[in-house]
């Protein structure tokens, strides 16, 4: 149990793709890991950490940066089984700061009910909650949901879903009622009403949902978290931050907003040309175009000149316009273009990491991986595979950082970015809640 203890409150010693010399990023991080642990412990003890979440991030080998924060992650079926201790600590330790004592939780999912993967992610998160020590039934606040439903999934293992309910003393499911709400549920058709002034504790807050959430609020809250960082560290904040810029009242379908989208992407590729030339690094820059709301990978195009987006097919119109569940999209997020130098396979498929966290425990990550995409294009796309980040199995029983059998732990400076990006979602939560 000790050296589960040692572990759990650091990172975890998992196998990246990068067998060359140290970076020096990482160096820096793994050289300063004491200060950068005290500086962590400090930050949890004035915001606590968000119940979970998932960083998408980019390494560029001269700067490593998130791109993305999911608040509702789903997922944890691509982790590796060694994850599954440091889950099970993570959920205990983040449910006692909330009840005393075992009792029920009431898990609330997305309705995806052909998506088999999704459900295998749901079917993942039952397995940690009932090894943490609590009764879990799985709940949907669909409309279309009047009774029980049951989905097989390929295994066999049968996941029943009941439709939630709620009276004076809050919500429940059949003959259950929690202690715990827990939201698997990213609210983008908005905040229903039965979510609202709920007796019960609901983690996340539902409040965060991609209805009310702006990514530009997140990144807002990055840049904060990683100038006083960056402070400590003595480094430049941009070696772990993405410029970014918001576009507001944007209709790609009515063309309105060209203007401003344009403005904004010739900024920031000043910027980052400027950065360029500071670094000597002589890649060509680029910018991500997305929505300043909502997941899946949706909404996102690669710019590299101002005039690209003025000169749009309407089917890359189309494609913009509408978000998840044919929600229209109003608001951009223009942010700088992080390559990503991590590669998968003998093929040298392009990869990227994304690093799964619970409360404020890094607990283990996949690679998200693309065959037919490039190092500058978004990854999270159709024909994407994900492969587990496994355990470095020599490190997990070492003692010391010194240990000969252990080399540096090249995970560590992604739990420490994507630690920034937790501990950024900490004060949006904050904020709101």
């Amino acid at each position: 149990m000790e050296n589960f203890e040692q572990q759990s409150n650091t990172t975890p010693n998992l196998i990246t793709s990068l067998t060359g010399p140290l970076q020096k990023i990482e160096e820096l991080m793994l050289g300063n890991q004491t200060e950068i642990e005290q500086w962590f412990r400090r930050q949890w003890n004035e915001t606590p950490a968000p119940f979970y979440s998932s960083v998408d991030l980019r390494n560029a080998g001269f700067k490593i940066a998130p791109v993305d924060t999911n608040l509702f992650p789903a997922g944890f079926n691509n982790l590796s089984e060694e994850a599954e201790a440091l889950c099970v600590h993570a959920i205990q330790t983040a449910t006692e700061r909330l009840v005393s004592s075992a009792c029920g939780i009431l898990l609330i999912a997305e309705d995806h009910t052909r998506n088999l993967f999704y459900w295998q992610n749901i079917k993942r998160l039952i397995h940690y909650i009932e090894l943490a020590g609590f009764e879990i039934k799985v709940g949907s606040i669909s409309d279309d949901l009047n009774e029980a439903h049951d989905i097989e999934l390929d295994d066999g293992t049968i996941i029943t879903r009941y439709p939630v309910k709620r009276d004076d003393d809050g919500l429940y499911v059949d003959n259950f009622r929690p202690c715990i709400v827990v939201l698997n549920n990213d609210m983008s058709n908005g905040l229903p009403d039965i979510l609202k002034n709920n007796k019960q504790p609901i983690i996340p807050p539902a409040e965060l949902g991609w209805s009310n959430r702006l990514k530009s609020t997140h990144f807002a809250h990055y840049n904060d978290v990683v100038d006083e960082f960056a402070e400590t560290m003595n480094i430049d904040p941009w070696l772990l931050n993405p410029i970014f810029k918001q576009c507001g009242e944007i209709s790609f379908k009515d063309r309105e907003g060209e203007d401003c989208l344009a403005i904004k992407v010739a900024e920031i590729l000043l910027e980052i040309k400027a950065k360029y030339k500071q670094y000597g690094i002589e890649e060509e820059p680029f910018v991500f175009v997305k929505s300043d709301a909502g997941t899946y990978g949706m909404n996102i195009m690669v710019v590299k000149s101002p005039d690209e987006v003025r000169d749009l097919n309407r089917k890359q119109r189309n494609k913009m316009d509408k978000g998840k569940d044919g929600s229209m999209v109003s608001q951009v997020l223009v942010q700088e273009g992080v390559y990503t130098y991590e590669t998968w396979g003998e093929n040298n498929d392009v990869a990227e990491p994304v690093v799964y966290m619970m409360d404020h425990f890094v607990v283990g990550g996949f690679y998200r991986v693309h065959t037919n995409r490039a190092n500058n294009e978004n990854l999270n796309a159709p024909g994407a595979q994900f492969k587990p980040l496994p355990f470095a199995e020599d490190c997990i029983n070492a003692k010391t950082k010194d240990d000969q059998d252990c080399p540096p732990n090249r995970f560590y400076t992604y739990g420490v970015v994507a630690r920034l990006a937790l501990l950024a979602a900490a004060r949006e939560r904050a904020a709101v809640v």
